[in-house]
């Protein structure tokens, strides 16, 4: 996956030492990026220790939120591939003693939306 996948809003694989880098500022002493995804200007970024969602805001991502889940905080996750008339698929992610989904993430296709749910099997289960 590429550069081109990110803008269409598909999960790209993004490196872990760009991400140290770009990022180190939200990382604690210690803590490791195990692996991160890219969905168009937003990333998914999961570590030794928690899951971190960067969305950058606004036309010009001047603006960025940083979310920091715990993964013992994740209750459940699904995913929705798209179908004939909707292109789109949906990962969502609840925490823990809410009724609605903390995270709702769409893309373009469902090929990395399934990278991202292994992983998230991985470090919740």
């Amino acid at each position: 996956m590429g550069l081109f996948d990110g803008l269409m809003g598909n999960a790209s694989n993004v490196d872990k030492k760009d991400i140290m880098r770009d990022y180190e500022q939200l990382f604690v002493n210690g803590e490791e990026v195990n692996v991160a995804f890219k969905v168009i200007r937003d990333l998914f970024i999961f570590t030794d220790k928690r899951l971190i969602l960067v969305d950058k805001q606004g036309l010009i991502g001047k603006k960025t939120s940083y979310h920091s889940i715990m993964y013992k905080s994740i209750s459940h996750f699904s995913v929705e591939t798209a179908g004939t008339f909707d292109m789109d698929s949906e990962l969502k992610i609840w925490i823990s003693g809410n009724l609605e989904p903390l995270v709702s993430k769409n893309f373009k296709k469902d090929s990395n939306i399934f990278e991202i749910q292994k992983v998230l099997a991985s470090v919740c289960g």
